[in-house]
């Protein structure tokens, strides 16, 4: 099937932003498509389906921070839930041969990197937060909907960085912080919270190269397939740190800040990727130093924008 007009939801957003550069490179052809409504609008979310008529629709619109759906949990499960839902039904039913790709998350495993070992998609959904909860849920309903007729693709990415991500996310937190002292507005002490923690970590770009590849290659697989998008490399939260400070050539004092933790006790969250490695030949490719140096520039540049 010819993949020329793809619907994008959160064009504009994190992952988003740097989606076109990788469509551009596996998809020459394909031009993204942006909804152009609320997507807990459903009759507006019908109309633009019937209007555009995509070829594929890649789903990344959601609330994605943790502690902002912990803060609104009726918006959230409204968005990421019912949202979700509303735009696969549309999709089912206007375009049913147009490849439905979720991006669903990590943070639905929860619970079961409590095994501490590399989580693979056959791991149970355990979700242990507002934000998981919803993604499992919508997680789930894909997968029914797959086996009702939906060509669809569930795609979870672990945890990503990159220029453009809000200051809701540790590495991008620590990048603010950094910045805001190099620019005299902030006194040289950089407040955390667990640093102890290890996560798998990529670079936004190599994800968003993973969802070009799913998004040419859909019809490779069974409608329902998930697909882990993951580093496999364990990095503790406190040696990110630690090379976001070598990169800046900053001395700060590192203080614990009590209210910027997660209540978690999940010590370990890795994935394993081999299924789209082994089916698509994806892995990562940009080197983690140029990740932390890009996210310090960007927070650099905002800052300074500030003033």
């Amino acid at each position: 099937m010819s993949v020329r007009r793809i619907l994008v939801t959160g064009l504009a957003g994190f992952a988003g932003r740097h989606l076109a550069p990788a469509v551009a490179e596996e998809l020459p052809e394909a031009e993204l498509l942006e909804l152009g409504c609320d997507l807990t609008e459903t009759d507006a979310v019908r109309d633009a389906v019937t209007r555009l008529r995509p070829d594929a629709c890649l789903h990344l619109a959601a609330i994605a921070a943790i502690p902002v759906a912990r803060a609104d949990p009726d918006r959230a499960w409204m968005v990421n839930l019912h949202g979700t839902l509303g735009l696969a039904r549309a999709c089912r039913d206007i375009v049913p041969a147009a490849p439905f790709l979720y991006v669903s998350s990590a943070d639905a495993y929860g619970a079961s990197f409590r095994l501490e070992r590399s989580l693979d998609e056959t791991a149970p959904l355990s979700p242990i937060n507002t934000y998981g909860a919803t993604k499992a849920a919508a997680d789930l309903a894909i997968a029914a909907m797959a086996a009702e007729g939906l060509r669809a693709l569930r795609l979870r990415p672990f945890n990503h960085a990159g220029p453009g991500q809000a200051a809701d996310f540790a590495i991008p937190a620590f990048a603010r912080q950094i910045a805001l002292i190099r620019a005299g507005r902030q006194e040289p002490v950089l407040r955390t919270g667990n640093l102890d923690a290890f996560r798998d970590f990529l670079d936004v770009r190599d994800v968003c190269a993973a969802y070009a590849l799913c998004l040419r290659h859909a019809d490779r697989f069974e409608s329902g397939t998930i697909l882990n998008i993951a580093s496999g490399t364990a990095r503790r939260i406190g040696d990110v740190l630690a090379g976001l400070l070598a990169v800046s050539d900053l001395a700060v004092h590192i203080e614990h800040d009590a209210a910027r933790a997660r209540p978690t006790d999940i010590t370990l969250a890795i994935g394993d990727a081999r299924r789209l490695r082994d089916r698509l030949g994806w892995r990562p490719r940009v080197a983690w130093l140029r990740t932390l140096r890009d996210v310090l520039d960007d927070w650099t540049l905002r800052i300074a924008e500030e003033c």
